[in-house]
């Protein structure tokens, strides 16, 4: 009786989940029917194409715009470049096919319409010295050094001529590795004049021993370029796409193929601005010479600094000397303004005039100080 009962309490249960399965189906089934009835399908035809093919023509096209582009600019900045000889040619311009060699040409670049050409030092000599520039037009005028740093490798040459097509000035703090640049210069002599080269900035804040005549000598703060530099291209511009001049050429590795250097624009932006704005430059001077962190291994390999520049040379009678500044000083800033290279100081100094005061902050051993110096003319 009780194995009965058992038996037909286990059919009842049976029952009760088949039931209940069912239901679950039946909700289940109505459930899709009515999710496939809401789906729409699109039976238009789509029309296909390659993206790869799509972005090839746009690049093809961006490519001869831009290539197009850059032609011009760099059409419109060659008449803004000189040659430049410290000889002259008999038969009136320097880019005579004749006595080339004897001419050492080099190249410099207008900066003011009324006859401020920007080169090198070593391109044009020093102050006062007279040399010849011939325009991209064919003229040939004298030219004297009105202007000129050493240290720098710059120099400043005026002529007579005016409504001349000065070349744009870029800002070289604002240049970065791996940028497009243009070198513009007379490598050789008249068959090859204008030269132009691209490649693009290696480097920034270059430091380079330069030995010559049994002397060395350094030069710091460089942009490090692979356009092709040869010797005539010295003194010639650095162009940027937009045809500015962010660099002046000076020199290259002979030893390696793509390494050459420029001198960044501004730190002779504030020069060149007084002589367009003026007729000439009034120079201060604080009567230091300081190296940067990378140059100081050349001459000491057991001096290490993490900021500033450090005080190698100071200059007697110099405004430096009288505010009791020391040898192995390291000058941190200036007027607030915190220095990495000589650059940068000189940069500063050249906007400045013969009277002015600036504060220095320098580190003595292991203390800073400030220095209050009255800046004297050079």
């Amino acid at each position: 009786m009780k194995r009965r009962k058992y038996q037909k309490k286990n059919y009842l249960k049976r029952v009760i989940i088949g039931f209940i399965i069912a239901v679950i189906i039946w909700i289940l089934a109505i459930y899709l029917y009515i999710t496939y009835q809401n789906i729409e399908i699109n039976n238009n035809n789509y029309q296909t194409e390659k993206l790869q093919s799509t972005e090839s023509k746009q690049t093809v096209e961006n490519v001869k715009e831009n290539s197009t582009k850059i032609a011009d600019t760099l059409e419109k900045v060659q008449e803004s470049v000189v040659g430049i000889s410290k000889l002259k040619n008999v038969g009136g311009s320097i880019f005579s096919s004749s006595d080339e060699e004897e001419l050492g040409l080099g190249t410099g670049v207008i900066v003011s319409e009324n006859g401020y050409i920007l080169s090198n030092e070593h391109v044009t000599g020093e102050k006062y010295s007279r040399c010849y520039i011939t325009l991209e037009n064919g003229k040939n005028y004298n030219g004297t050094v009105v202007w000129s740093d050493s240290s720098l490798d710059l120099s400043i040459t005026k002529i007579e001529a005016n409504n001349l097509v000065a070349i744009l000035l870029g800002d070289s703090s604002k240049i970065r590795v791996g940028e497009t640049v243009y070198a513009i210069g007379n490598p050789i002599g008249f068959e090859f004049r204008r030269t132009v080269t691209s490649g693009i900035i290696s480097a920034k804040n270059r430091s380079i021993k330069i030995e010559e005549n049994n002397s060395q000598s350094y030069m710091s703060d460089l942009i490090q370029t692979d356009a092709t530099i040869n010797p005539g291209n010295s003194g010639g511009p650095l162009i940027n796409p937009d045809g500015e001049v962010i660099g002046i050429n000076t020199v290259k590795i002979s030893s390696a193929e793509g390494i050459g250097f420029a001198i960044p624009i501004n730190v002779v932006k504030n020069v060149i601005e007084s002589f367009k704005n003026e007729g000439s430059f009034d120079q201060a001077t604080l009567g230091v010479f300081a190296y940067d962190k990378d140059v100081i291994k050349y001459l000491d390999s057991n001096l290490n600094f993490d900021e500033g520049i450090y005080i190698a040379e100071i200059n007697k009678n110099s405004p430096a000397e009288k505010a009791e500044l020391k040898v192995a000083d390291i000058i941190l800033s200036i007027d607030n303004i915190s220095l990495t290279t000589m650059n940068e100081l000189r940069e500063y100094i050249y906007s400045k005039k013969p009277g002015d005061t600036v504060t220095l902050k320098i580190k003595r051993g292991k203390i800073n100080r400030e220095k209050n110096v009255t800046l004297a003319r050079k």
